[in-house]
């Protein structure tokens, strides 16, 4: 057998790993937001706090709209009523999220489908709005090459994501740093930018903190988003592990309450 072929069964094996191992991560993110679907509303203040900004540097105009981990769709009906001549998608991988989002209506095509793999035609799409859902997408190079596949040229993504140091609180409490979820830097988005072909006109970082009255309600703002699928198999918590964690989270106390950080980065990129 030629060395060529060797090679190219070695890369075919490595490929085949790659995407069990990312098919395998997408099943457990969408059950795991499918799980919290029926309460992602009432807990999910943070998100939708921090989409506020987003929503505050949208263009004037867009024909066609997908909004990429849209959840319930609260985000995404909103884009329905801000371009009421566009034709707005919200796409989710939980199918989960779906059901919920179908059940209150709106002007919307609801599709199932993952950041990685957009269930839309090539250079069809004029604006891409996501808030907080990238990072929970472990290839970001395929999630740019994507969104280059499906905007128009002049076309613009417009989103927000985390990066290190969002729940740092949490992960100290835990004295698991990084247990909750591994995340791109902030120079892995802007190398997958330029390696798709894309255009950054906006970036900008920034940190908000988020104040809760005990450690219960800490926790169900975390899990009421589908956030612990995060921790690794086998990493459940015992009842002693969470007095230990509140006993330290304790020590953050603030008079506005127990701190949980999100260090945020938004970026406006435009298909040239």
């Amino acid at each position: 057998m030629s060395s060529l072929a060797l090679s190219d069964i070695s890369r075919n094996a490595s490929d085949d790993a790659y995407h069990s191992v990312q098919s395998d991560w997408q099943a457990r993110v969408a059950r795991a937001f499918s799980r919290a679907a029926a309460h992602y509303d009432r807990r999910a203040s943070a998100q939708r706090h921090i989409g506020e900004a987003l929503w505050q540097i949208l263009p004037d105009e867009a024909a066609s709209v997908v909004d990429v981990g849209c959840a319930t769709g609260d985000w995404t009906r909103r884009l329905a009523a801000r371009y009421p001549g566009a034709c707005v998608t919200g796409v989710d991988i939980a199918p989960g999220m779906l059901v919920e989002a179908q059940k209150r209506g709106g002007r919307v095509n609801w599709r199932e489908g993952s950041a990685e793999a957009l269930p839309a035609d090539a250079q069809s799409v004029a604006l891409i709005f996501s808030n907080l859902a990238l990072q929970w997408c472990r290839d970001m190079d395929a999630v740019m090459a994507e969104f280059a596949r499906v905007l128009a040229p002049g076309g613009r993504a417009v989103f927000t994501t985390l990066l290190d140091g969002t729940l740092e609180e949490i992960g100290a409490a835990f004295q698991r740093p990084g247990a909750l979820l591994a995340y791109s830097s902030q120079a892995d988005h802007r190398r997958a930018v330029r390696a798709a072909g894309l255009r950054v006109t906006r970036e900008h970082t920034h940190l908000e903190r988020f104040y809760y009255p005990d450690m219960a309600a800490v926790m169900a703002s975390i899990k009421g988003v589908g956030a612990q699928i995060a921790r690794p198999q086998g990493a459940g918590l015992t009842r002693r592990d969470l007095k230990a964690a509140t006993q330290r989270m304790e020590q953050r106390r603030t008079p506005e309450g127990l701190p949980v950080s999100y260090r945020c980065l938004t970026l406006t990129l435009e298909r040239p």
